[in-house]
């Protein structure tokens, strides 16, 4: 039987899933009543999954507005990038210098996971399998604090690093850039990781615009009507 807390975490993670997938858009509401409802559970688990979700920075209470969904203009987009493309290049550093031969084989296994969901064309499975590939780097740094820092600011960027899959021929590039990563770890290069990372991460020229304008289709569409029997 679920305790509240655990029903609370089990909602707060679909509720995150929903938001990084775009069932839930930036700027829109999240009713606490209507959520209970389309879950079937009280509003007290929904109530503390919203004020996890917060202190995350996926959601944001307003006064008189309610929880709605944050929202992140194109500038601090791209300073989030930016940090981002830094995190995952001190990952990258150390993994190069500290995985050890069994993650250099789970590494491997991701990354031929990324090639399948590529060959299938299938952007939404690469997105997973691209999560698990770069949480074996982050796991392969063997510093803790900076894989929890990595891993959150990753969070808070999940709708958007999806949405960059779905730009044409991303899928194809992100795997090749990926191969240059696994290269250059396997080979104790941990420079060269570091400069590969931070170029794969990185938001800007075509990438950026392509982002913003998945971005602003995203936000154009109407908010979905959920009916309940």
């Amino acid at each position: 039987m679920l305790t509240t807390k655990n029903r609370s975490e089990s909602l707060r993670e679909t509720i995150e899933e929903m938001i990084a997938v775009g069932e839930f858009r930036p700027g829109q509401h999240l009713d606490e009543t209507d959520l209970a409802i389309k879950f079937g559970v009280s509003r007290t688990p929904v109530r503390e999954a919203l004020i996890q979700l917060a202190s995350m920075g996926i959601v944001v209470t307003r006064p008189r507005r309610g929880t709605v969904v944050a929202e992140i203009g194109p500038r601090q987009l791209v300073e989030m990038f930016e940090v981002m493309a830094e995190l995952e290049a001190m990952c990258g550093r150390l993994a190069a210098r500290r995985m050890s031969g069994e993650e250099h084989a789970r590494l491997l296994a991701a990354h031929q996971a990324c090639m399948e969901a590529r060959d299938a064309h299938d952007p939404d499975s690469y997105f997973y399998k691209n999560e698990a590939f770069h949480d074996a780097i982050y796991e392969g740094s063997h510093n803790a604090f900076l894989a929890t820092q990595a891993r959150s600011l990753q969070r808070r960027l999940r709708p958007y690093r999806r949405l960059q899959l779905r730009v044409r021929d991303r899928l194809n590039v992100s795997y090749q850039e990926h191969d240059g990563v696994v290269q250059a770890i396997i080979a104790g290069n941990s420079d060269q990781t570091a400069d590969l990372l931070r170029q794969h991460v990185t938001v800007q020229g075509q990438r950026f615009a392509d982002l913003i304008a998945s971005l602003q289709q995203l936000t154009a569409m109407p908010e979905p009507q959920y009916t309940y029997n």
